[in-house]
């Protein structure tokens, strides 16, 4: 029990320090949305909100596997930007693994969702539920 609470802890300072990073990190580089011009990528585009060009509707991603178990999401779109990701399936087993799905998930979505793509920052702590997440949610979006 002693092994559950301290892993739980850990997971805890790490999301809080990934938290503090992404915050960071989303004003250093974001996707889309705060770049003014100066940062030209691969594609250059005429509106302000062209990353975004997905169909409305639900779309469930394919099933990733995150080292400990599997990880599939579906994603809700509607006026052509993510409302909803849903965890279909994620790592369970295990009070470790459900304990760290129970905190990583909700950080996922929520970026997710922030960027209105799948290029989310890996947790620290939950880097294969992090990378599932991220190649079920990839999967959902191009059939959107």
């Amino acid at each position: 029990m002693r092994k559950f609470f301290a892993v739980v802890a850990v997971v805890a300072i790490l999301s809080i320090a990934t938290l503090a990073f992404r915050n960071n990190e989303h004003q250093v580089s974001p996707p889309s949305s705060l770049s003014n011009g100066s940062g030209s990528n691969n594609s250059s585009s005429n509106t302000t909100s062209t990353q975004t060009a997905y169909k409305d509707g639900t779309f469930t991603g394919s099933i990733a596997n995150a080292y400990y178990g599997n990880i599939q999401v579906s994603v809700q779109i509607q006026s052509g930007k993510i409302v909803n990701v849903n965890f279909l399936q994620f790592p369970n087993d295990n009070p470790t693994s459900y304990s760290i799905n129970q905190q990583a998930d909700p950080y996922l979505k929520q970026e997710a969702i922030s960027a209105q793509n799948a290029q989310v920052n890996v947790i620290s702590g939950a880097t294969f539920s992090s990378q599932a997440f991220i190649q079920s949610l990839t999967s959902a979006l191009s059939q959107a």
